[in-house]
């Protein structure tokens, strides 16, 4: 027979499966009988603050937990016939059994699973509609006035502590109304709320489909009422998709005068791609294929200052200060930057259309961004390259505002010398007109010539380039087909690659025409060489263009057009320092053909009379 101890211990049990067995069997009838739908919707009220309605009865499961089913949910705005701010096509609920048997109502996790949010644009943001009441609001309120007690360091024990739950969302969407009609902003929308209790940490975790591209994002704070309530705390968010990430690591506010201080990342892999996901009123263009960049970002939603900014364009580090303002009508960006290297036809396509980085120069200039923003850097690289032109100690600036955009550059050494160049796109009138001109002083002609493409018409020797061009601004060939300006150069002692001025004079002393390159083997030393011609509507004509050797001296006079490449030109060849107004032409020829290929056919002369 068992003892006295091992009895009591077999009754002990057997009271306690049959208080179990009873529990079980008493609470769905204590459920039925006081948890019902007007309960439960009350108590979500209180909480949200909304008017919350139930399609049917809560379904209650008591094992393995006690647990509420709720079917189609909907929260709405206290007296508002509207559509509701929340739809939920199902709310699953776990319970406090014991707080059920005293007749109360406790969630503990909430699972809402297709749900539809409905938002309305608030500055730049969408947000649904805040209900006016509930323990939530009350709660926030309550911190605002702990926050105004002291707004530098709030006594974080004097906040509410009411519980809030971890809430898990899944298979939702966010929508807002245009035109009376439900427009979605995100779908597939997934995550969970993790916030115990108002005054403890919380943190918000979702994914989702936001125009196409899945989306995460993770915010968090130690003090999400504080920040509620207007006051200042640490935050922490991350977001990432294809076209973007980001991150920001700081201390924000969210009072009428908001501001954020704090080190962020972001990167994108494409630019142009993100203008286009984002739906920017800024135009995407072949720009910069890659950026990225981090530092300290202080600000509010109307500006952002970027300090101490490390930023990666395609590879290309650099580092500088940027300020973004969102206050105007167009968004403005400005700076310094400055890099080791910098590609300079790829950064400037990505904020203006003053070049294009595919080197497409026919295709047509974009001039709506000088409208979409407004830009002014200040730029400065060890090393840049335009095409297949390199550039040291570049000093340049970005300018785009009012319908102009402009790109100079102040300084740079080049071709073996100093350049000075400057591009302007001008829509602010009912004409619209381009503009290039390039100053290139004390440059290696050599150089210039092999960099620019054309190694046999440059000089070798030091010399100096100016090139002024205006013209119509729908595209960088149009410009050059109907550009006026003026096109001057000067070259010291040197050669011209591609001509043997002695086989050159033998064939302009016999009949017929000849390719210029049959007297290609060899080049002309020469003292001095000038240019000046006058561009109008795509022409260049020739006023002066001398070249002087110790035996000979070259005159050339005519016309280039752009269109189709076309020479007609006229020419002389006189002895070296002979006075050509009394001295005999030792050759007189006509240049016609190409660039590329040009021909040249001689003029006999009379012998002269004895």
């Amino acid at each position: 027979m068992p003892s006295p101890m091992v009895r009591r211990g077999i009754w002990a049990l057997g009271l306690a499966i049959i208080a179990l067995a009873l529990l079980v069997a008493f609470v769905p009838m204590i459920a039925s009988t006081q948890i019902v739908r007007d309960r439960i919707s009350l108590e979500m009220s209180s909480r949200t603050g909304y008017r919350v309605q139930l399609g049917a009865a809560p379904e209650i499961d008591v094992f393995p937990t006690f647990h509420a089913t709720l079917n189609n949910v909907t929260l709405s705005e206290w007296g508002d016939a509207g559509r509701p701010v929340v739809e939920a096509e199902r709310v699953e609920i776990d319970l406090s059994a014991m707080a059920a048997l005293a007749g109360n109502i406790v969630f503990s996790d909430v699972s809402i699973i297709r749900p539809t949010v409905r938002v309305a644009p608030s500055g730049p943001f969408y947000v649904p509609i805040t209900p006016g009441g509930g323990r939530i609001v009350r709660s926030v309120e309550l911190a605002r006035e702990v926050v105004a007690a002291n707004p530098t360091s709030p006594d974080l024990g004097a906040l509410p502590s009411d519980p809030f739950g971890s809430i898990e969302f899944s298979d939702g969407r966010i929508v807002a109304s245009r035109d009376g009609k439900d427009v979605e902003l995100v779908t597939s929308l997934s995550g969970n709320i993790d916030w115990t209790t108002v005054d403890r940490p919380g943190k918000l975790s979702a994914t989702g489909i936001w125009r196409g591209e899945s989306i995460t994002l993770t915010l968090a704070s130690p003090n999400p009422l504080i920040l509620f309530a207007g006051g200042v705390a640490p935050v922490s968010f991350s977001a990432k998709s294809n076209p973007v990430s980001a991150t920001f690591e700081g201390a924000v506010n969210m009072a009428a005068d908001s501001y954020l201080d704090g080190e962020f990342t972001f990167s994108a892999p494409s630019l142009p791609r993100l203008l286009e996901w984002s739906q920017s009123d800024i135009a995407p263009t072949n720009a910069i294929g890659s950026v990225a960049m981090s530092g300290r970002l202080t600000g509010n939603a109307q500006r952002a200052k970027f300090d101490d900014t490390e930023i990666v364009l395609d590879g290309n580090p650099g580092v500088g200060v940027l300020d973004v303002s969102l206050a105007g009508v167009i968004p403005s960006i400005a700076g310094t930057l400055a890099f080791d290297t910098l590609d300079l036809r790829s950064f400037l396509s990505a904020f203006t259309p003053l070049t294009s980085a595919g080197g497409d120069e026919v295709s047509e200039i974009d001039i709506a961004i000088a409208d979409q923003m407004a830009l002014d850097l200040r730029l400065s690289a060890a090393r840049a390259t335009v095409g297949s032109i390199g550039l040291t100690d570049v000093a340049a600036t970005a300018q785009v505002k009012d319908g102009l955009a402009a790109f100079d550059i102040s300084d740079a050494t080049a071709f073996g010398g100093t350049l000075q160049a400057g591009m302007r796109l001008d829509h602010s009138s009912d004409v619209e007109t381009a503009g290039l001109r390039i100053l290139a002083s004390d440059i290696d002609g050599a150089i210039f010539g092999a960099a620019t493409g054309f190694p046999t018409l440059v000089p070798t020797g030091r010399g100096t380039i100016s090139v002024t061009l205006n013209g119509p601004a729908k595209s960088w060939d149009s410009l050059l087909q109907q550009a006026d300006g003026s096109i001057s150069a000067s070259f010291g002692p040197g050669a011209i690659k591609g001509v043997d001025m002695a086989a050159f004079l033998t064939r302009a002393s016999q009949a017929g025409f000849f390719a210029l390159a049959e007297v290609a083997k060899g080049e002309f030393p020469i003292k001095a060489a000038e240019l000046k011609a006058e561009l109008a509507n795509g022409v260049a004509r020739i006023e002066t263009a001398d070249i002087r050797s110790e035996a000979h001296d070259v005159w050339l006079a005519g016309l280039v057009p752009y269109v189709g490449g076309g020479l007609a030109l006229s020419g002389k060849v006189f002895p070296g320092g002979a006075d050509r107004a009394v001295t005999r032409p030792e050759a007189t020829f006509f240049v016609g053909g190409s660039w590329n290929v040009p021909f040249v056919s001689p003029i006999l002369q009379a012998a002269p009379l004895e």
